[in-house]
């Protein structure tokens, strides 16, 4: 084998490691009200993952699915009750790789609809939706705060048990490794909208389309 065929597996959108993410996708849901472009959002019903919660709506990626649109446009008609050929896919936007392990790719969607109360939205797993101005966004920055993320080799679990997850003392390694380490800040962004909080992915997802938009206008 010579060095010139290695070229052949270059790419500059491979993701080393990939198949250790769950893999998900989203849809930035835009529709047209009274002339102004409005994001739908929704508020995840208590009792599924991640209940409580304000997101867009999408979810885990099917093996059916050959392509990661499929499944945004299908979670979003699924959840928001709206049927498929009421959306209108305008294309991907980007991907997001989260500090805790999930994949997403955020594609655009535009809804035929005129007010968010024409939806007939799954209350199992959507407590409540709402929409808000995208000029809101382009004109208000997010609250930025921080939280410490570390990596924990072992830990001690509820029955008093010591759950040795990486054995660094094992392999050798320096000492530093022998218990949690890192010193990684993750930022988070908040939105104090109303009638909720747009925070967490969901509002770095808004921010990076937000921040694209006026940088094109």
């Amino acid at each position: 084998m010579k060095i010139e065929f290695i070229k052949k597996i270059s790419s500059e959108n491979y993701i080393i490691g990939a198949e250790k993410y769950f893999k998900a996708a989203v849809g930035i849901p835009l529709f047209n009200k009274d002339g102004e472009i409005h994001i739908l959002f929704e508020k995840r019903a208590a009792a599924i993952r991640q209940g409580g919660e304000v997101s867009l709506p999408g979810g885990e990626c099917e093996l059916f699915e050959t392509n990661t649109s499929q499944t945004a446009i299908r979670e979003s008609s699924e959840e928001l009750g709206i049927e498929l050929e009421r959306i209108n896919y305008l294309g991907k936007f980007g991907f997001l790789i989260t500090p805790f392990g999930a994949l997403i790719d955020v594609h655009l969607i535009e809804l035929l609809i005129t007010d968010i109360i024409e939806l007939n939205y799954d209350k199992s797993e959507v407590d409540l939706i709402f929409s808000l101005p995208l000029k809101y966004f382009l004109e208000n920055e997010p609250e930025v705060f921080f939280a410490k993320a570390q990596v924990i080799p072992n830990y001690t679990d509820t029955q008093g048990n010591f759950v040795n997850l990486f054995p660094a003392k094992e392999f050798n390694l320096p000492e530093k490794y022998h218990k949690p380490w890192g010193t990684h800040r993750h930022r988070i962004f908040v939105y104090k909208t109303k009638p909720e909080i747009v925070w967490g992915i969901t509002a770095e997802i808004i921010f990076d389309f937000s921040k694209k938009i006026k940088g094109m206008i």
